[in-house]
């Protein structure tokens, strides 16, 4: 267990000092064990959502889990900067993002070294809306038009980005113009008549979203024919998926592009912590993804297709001792 013994060693290094472990002790005394702290996303989004409940839900009466401390950020680029400076030791992030973390790959300047997963949670849906009643009927048309491509430092700018780029090698006349903006912002511009197109990635339905289409008709555009060339840039943490009819108002349902969120966690952070972590998760995933996306289940066979990304040991025990 080298995560464990890591662990120890700096209880010693440390004297009473508490790390990110539920065994650290001094002098026979138990020492109490610090938060993990944990990477979400913004207030009101869907990382953030998760972050709080699972914090909840560990911090009830039997369940045992390691404490946890949801810190507030711009989401995934930033969670895994975050984790690989070690400010934090948990975070949600994108497939695609982690796995541009795990090779070095832009934004992130080199490999981000001890990244490991604990799950793969649910899938985001990448939505793409501008005004039913505009002249934008296919990504192609954005051409020079200003588009709200997602938060600085989140998934969405990702996705959103090599979908646009993608257009542009179409041969578009003019690159369409990305402003980063956040749900919310995003939200407003859109509504204002500030962009012509909103990119999001989340669950289904997003409420946001969900509360904009009652009172603004929006086209929700297909982007499903974009899977096949992501699929042969940057692998296969893209998929096929479907926003279906009868969400957000729509008649007949939209293809588009599925990428998962992981779970992920150091390497450093003790077997044992993972191992309880896990066991609520599993326990309390209906809880957990309810403010999340809907209908989504979390199963061991889904949980453990993290790609590039490496299972934690403690990750790879918990699923072991569980399912064989």
């Amino acid at each position: 267990m080298a995560g464990t013994g890591m662990s120890r060693r700096r209880v010693m290094g440390a004297g009473c000092g508490a790390v990110a472990s539920a065994l650290a002790g001094c002098a026979g005394a138990p020492a109490p064990a610090r938060p993990l702290r944990f990477a979400t996303g913004p207030e009101g989004g869907p990382y953030n959502a998760f972050g709080q409940a699972l914090a909840r839900a560990v911090a009830e009466p039997g369940d045992h889990g390691p404490r946890i401390l949801p810190v507030t950020t711009a989401a995934s680029v930033d969670n895994l900067r975050q984790l690989d400076e070690g400010t934090v030791d948990l975070a949600l992030a994108m497939a695609d993002v982690a796995e541009d973390a795990l090779l070095g790959r832009e934004p992130f300047p080199r490999p981000v070294t001890g990244l490991t997963a604990l799950a793969r949670v649910y899938v985001n849906h990448t939505h793409l809306l501008v005004p039913a009643d505009g002249p934008v009927r296919e990504a192609g048309a954005l051409a020079g038009r200003p588009v709200a491509a997602g938060a600085a430092g989140s998934g969405v700018q990702v996705v959103a980005g090599r979908i646009l780029r993608a257009v542009g090698r179409d041969g578009a006349a003019a690159a369409p113009l990305e402003r980063p903006l956040g749900l919310a912002e995003s939200v407003r511009a859109l509504r204002g008549g500030e962009v012509d197109a909103l990119f999001w990635s989340g669950g289904v339905p997003t409420p946001a979203l969900a509360a904009l289409a009652r009172e603004l008709p929006l086209r929700f555009l297909p982007l499903d024919t974009h899977v096949g060339p992501l699929r042969e840039r940057y692998g296969p943490v893209y998929t096929a998926v479907t926003l279906p009819a009868g969400v957000y108002g729509l008649a007949e349902p939209v293809g588009t592009i599925g990428v998962g969120n992981y779970l992920l966690a150091r390497r450093d952070v003790p077997r044992e912590a993972v191992r309880a972590l896990l066991r609520v998760v599993f326990d309390r995933w209906r809880d957990l993804l309810r403010e999340v996306t809907a209908g989504a289940r979390l199963e061991p066979r889904f949980a453990i297709s993290t790609g590039r990304v490496p299972l934690h040991p403690g990750a790879v025990a918990h699923y072991r001792s569980v399912y064989g």
